[in-house]
């Protein structure tokens, strides 16, 4: 590979024109919005719940600070200098390694058809909520979910029967997130962060007040910070602390480094990035309280200890558990709205960011307006809603699919991204100098950084790769659950789909001037040269 050296600011080839956040308040709300989704309040409970209670938020909190931080700085450090989509920042880097970039956006793809499907569930149990319509089954709220809403088939396999409750909750969610991406990061994005974001806050705010004055709340409370200090000394609850950090975080699959090419020239990288861990960190404990309030009181109404509860976290938990206690609750059906409108609106925000990846990439590849990137990429992953997860089947192929680009798809994109950066191309020196000449920290990101990000977090995700990659091979996924074969055509399958769609797209000339362009340069003398 040829090289050249990076260009003074007074004459650096300007790369393509570039839409800009309107603020650095609203890049912030945009980041915190994609990290706080689905799994900050469904997830993190019952982690923490399983792995040691209290005693939990220690690693939860050596996660954050050893590899949460540091992907994250290294994600918009990449998205600032670069000054692109995933792509072509991959691309700018090593024009052989755009593929790399590819691969984060056709992972967000995958993501967000199935995650879409979750969030017109949501929106759909809202109205349902105005009248607590469960309440009505006598064979409970997991019957009414199961079999009247998603009317899911008892045989595990593929079937196109679409499920109609989801099918207009669904196209009103699509509507939206494209509407918002085709007005672009300004009036789109930003926009709506700014008022989806409050909104959720306030919501939830409202709802764990309420959890909290319930009777047995404190029991619930009780049974998820308790700490149990001899679960410390297991390595899977460390490892399952690192997966919720790294998972919650948004990082190292387009989203944050997307983000962080929209900023301005002197925007505050490092600051910024700190603001959003620990906001996200914050609403994850905040829906703790919130969700084991409410088990606290299922608890006590059945006079039974919280841990002999059923379905306390994911799926289960949102539209099996929480309905159930709904329809127990005096002022049930307010509780209900708050609860699945907050679902919701967390669901849209991190949607929305997905969304943006892969539009940014289709977008800067062949050279489209905002509007039409929308359009390209908004319209054909509905479809895939709709026809995939859609159907009286989705639920099982929605757990599937989840399970294997989750597990396999984003944490191979962050030990390669983390591995290639520090290892090949040993440009870890000259973003830590980005980051603190461009927030003008001085060196508040030290070599420490470098360390970790060059070692310690892909030494850490590829032990979580490799146990996952054994797993999945000689026991599958769910082998109680699935057959093989279906495994292999929707997990497997999903995995080799995104690996076709690299391919094909790094293949595809850009109708861009993508490689036209310098590094963004703040006038630091020591600047290495860059290989490209």
């Amino acid at each position: 590979m040829s090289s050249s050296s990076a260009s003074p600011a007074s004459t650096a080839v300007e790369g393509p024109q570039r839409e800009q956040w309107g603020s650095q308040l609203g890049f912030l709300m945009a980041a915190i919005g994609s990290a706080i989704g689905l799994g900050n309040i469904w997830r993190f409970p019952g982690v923490t719940y399983a792995n040691g209670g209290g005693a939990f938020m220690i690693p939860y909190i050596v996660a954050l600070l050893s590899a949460g931080i540091p992907i994250l700085l290294l994600d918009y450090a990449l998205g600032h200098r670069y000054h692109g989509s995933a792509p072509a920042v991959f691309r700018r880097l090593s024009r052989r390694l755009e593929w790399l970039g590819w691969w984060q956006v056709l992972v967000s793809f995958i993501i967000m058809t199935y995650y879409a499907v979750i969030i017109a569930w949501s929106l759909r149990y809202v109205f349902y909520s105005v009248n607590v319509a469960w309440k009505a089954d006598a064979d409970g709220a997991k019957n009414f979910f199961f079999n009247k809403f998603i009317q899911v088939s008892e045989t595990v396999t593929y079937s196109p029967t679409p499920v109609w409750n989801v099918f207009l909750p669904l196209a009103a969610v699509w509507a939206v997130v494209i509407l918002v991406i085709a007005k672009g990061v300004t009036a789109g994005v930003e926009k709506a962060n700014k008022v989806f974001l409050p909104l959720l806050l306030v919501l939830f705010m409202a709802l764990v007040l309420r959890a909290l004055m319930l009777p047995g709340a404190t029991d619930g409370l009780n049974a998820l910070w308790t700490p149990n200090f001899a679960a410390l000394s297991d390595p899977q609850v460390w490892i399952s602390a690192y997966a919720q950090i790294f998972y919650s975080l948004s990082v190292a699959f387009g989203i944050m480094l997307t983000y962080a090419s929209y900023l301005r020239r002197r925007s505050n990288l490092v600051g910024t990035g700190l603001v959003s861990a620990f906001a996200n960190s914050s609403f994850e404990v905040l829906a703790g309280f919130g969700v084991f309030a409410t088990l606290g009181f299922m608890a006590n109404q059945q006079g039974v200890a919280v841990g002999e509860l059923e379905g306390l976290t994911g799926i289960s938990l949102s539209f099996v558990t929480f309905p159930t206690v709904i329809a127990q609750m005096p002022g049930g059906a307010v509780f209900g709205v708050l609860f699945f409108l907050s679902l919701t609106l967390a669901g849209v925000t991190s949607l929305i960011s997905l969304v943006q990846v892969v539009a940014a990439g289709v977008g800067e590849k062949f050279a489209l307006a905002p509007r039409r990137a929308a359009i390209m990429v908004g319209v054909p992953a509905a479809a895939i809603s709709l026809l995939v997860f859609g159907t009286t089947t989705g639920i099982y192929s929605l757990d599937v699919v989840d399970a294997y680009i989750n597990q396999i798809g984003v944490v191979s994109s962050a030990i390669l991204m983390c591995f290639i950066v520090s290892l090949v191309l040993r440009r870890l020196p000259l973003l830590r100098r980005h980051l603190n000449t461009v927030s003008e920290s001085g060196k508040a990101v030290g070599v420490w950084w470098q360390l970790l990000v060059g070692y310690i977090v892909p030494v850490v995700l590829s032990y979580m790769l490799i146990d996952t990659l054994i797993k999945f091979v000689t026991d599958q996924y769910d082998a109680q659950s699935y057959s093989r074969l279906f495994e292999g055509v929707f997990g497997w399958g999903a995995v080799g789909l995104a690996v076709v769609g690299v391919a094909v797209m790094t293949m595809v000339p850009w109708r861009t001037p993508v490689d036209d362009f310098a590094p963004l340069d703040l006038g630091d003398s020591e600047t290495p040269k860059e290989v490209r």
